[in-house]
């Protein structure tokens, strides 16, 4: 070996200093586990301190470190692809997401020593997860706040996704929750158009959200998405829900940023409100499997800035992802320390955060109840788009076919059982019999 990584000008910076093999991590340490692909040129004990290099103080040609030394991550362990690297938390702003994940997740996944770099898992250090606010509600407040226990919570986006005018929405809205279905949606790439503005939206669907539950005697939930093109209109936005008796809002996680939630998470526990994130552009980041960021990070990010509930996959549907990769989402946002399912990675010690709910949406129908249970448990929500108002009886009735396979779930009964009694059930049941994705 020879320590280095040698562009085409000779210039060899990096091994000497930050590859320490079998220098275990400490406890305050922020630690990655990292897949790498080595360009072909490139051995991997190179390419793995150019990683830690890159994500710390190093640079591209050899520099004295004088007091940065002390901050230089280091690679302790290398376990085939598996690359794990430490660093000292005083390399971070404490309660920064952008700066941990700007070090961690920034340069690195452009260099040229590797062909392809994938962030599999972070344990964030104690002392850094108290720099987050976690969920201001989580499970036991959204429990709490919608009145439910003893089953799954259930949710729909409306459909179709775009194209409704601001009556029409409302009026689908209406109809689901009359069906029994306990919370509704806007879809990720509803904002405020020409022909649904935003704020007609919200008064309207409100209104309709006050009527539903005055009529049923059930508290029911509108998630409105917020997401705008700065912070300051995402807050008017959210203190609208608020003047209109709204406990919801939506955000689009990842395109909205991390400063943009926390930021959200900040204000919308002054107004009472809460988080539901959405996940759109997260395939962007985690689908290709030598390259980007695994969704338990993403997961893990959620939970420490503190949205109460957020979308994981569903095991089933029409979504990437098997069942085993949903428990260890679940796991992650709900449970107090994680335990490794896979083998390589970490434990995390979320110190007192509130759990994340986990939203199983996708593809999903009444059928799929019995394994989304099975995977998921009691303590998450079940959503249901096409599944609830693609039902032959419209969506009144793809709610109440829901709403009937939840509770049948709940108390042990099986769905052809439950379908006896409940004709929008046997519907939905023999429409979507033979769907496969």
């Amino acid at each position: 070996m020879s320590g280095t990584v040698s562009n085409e000008k000779g210039v060899k910076p990096y091994a000497e200093t930050y590859l320490r093999l079998g220098e275990e991590p400490k406890d305050n340490e922020l630690i990655c586990a990292f897949r790498v692909t080595p360009r072909e040129d490139v051995g991997m004990e190179e390419a793995a301190a150019a990683v830690a290099a890159e994500s710390s103080t190093g640079t591209w040609t050899e520099v004295d470190p004088g007091v940065a030394g002390r901050l230089q991550a280091r690679v302790y362990a290398i376990e085939g692809d598996m690359v794990f690297i430490a660093y000292p938390p005083e390399l971070f702003e404490a309660g920064s997401m952008p700066n941990i994940l700007s070090s961690v997740a920034g340069n690195v996944f452009g260099m040229r020593a590797v062909d392809g770099l994938r962030l599999e898992d972070i344990r964030f250090p104690t002392e850094l997860v108290r720099g987050f606010p976690g969920p201001a509600y989580g499970l036991p407040g959204v429990r709490q706040r919608m009145g439910i226990y003893g089953r799954a919570m259930s949710g729909s986006t409306i459909k179709p996704k775009i194209g409704l005018t601001v009556a029409e929405h409302a009026e689908v809205c209406y109809e689901t929750w009359m069906g029994g279905i306990d919370t509704v949606k806007d879809d990720e790439n509803l904002g405020s158009q020409k022909f649904n503005d935003f704020y007609e939206r919200i008064a309207r669907t409100l209104e309709m959200l006050h009527k539903a539950e005055a009529e049923t005697g059930e508290k029911k939930g509108y998630w409105a998405n917020i997401t705008a093109n700065t912070s300051n209109e995402m807050i008017r936005r959210a203190e609208w829900i608020k003047e209109q008796g709204g406990i919801f809002v939506m955000i689009d996680f990842v395109t909205v940023g991390f400063t943009g939630v926390a930021t959200i998470r900040q204000e919308t526990e002054k107004l009472g409100l809460i988080i539901h994130a959405h996940r759109a552009m997260h395939a962007a980041l985690d689908r290709v499997p030598y390259h980007g960021i695994e969704y338990r990070v993403i997961s893990k990010v959620a939970r420490l800035l503190g949205v109460d509930h957020i979308h994981t996959g569903t095991g089933v549907g029409k979504l990437e992802g098997g069942p085993e990769e949903m428990r260890e989402r679940v796991a992650i946002l709900r449970d107090p320390v994680t335990k490794p399912y896979r083998g390589v990675l970490f434990e995390q010690d979320w110190a007192g955060l509130k759990p994340t709910v986990p939203v199983a949406s996708g593809g999903l129908h009444p059928g799929h109840i019995p394994a989304l249970h099975n995977i998921f448990g009691k303590d998450a929500f079940f959503a249901f788009g096409g599944g609830t108002h693609g039902h032959p009886g419209g969506s009144r009735a793809g709610a109440r076919a829901v709403r009937t396979a939840l509770e049948a779930v709940a108390q042990g009964i099986s769905l052809e059982q439950a379908a006896k009694e409940n004709k929008e059930l046997r519907q939905a049941l023999d429409l979507w019999a033979e769907v496969k994705f």
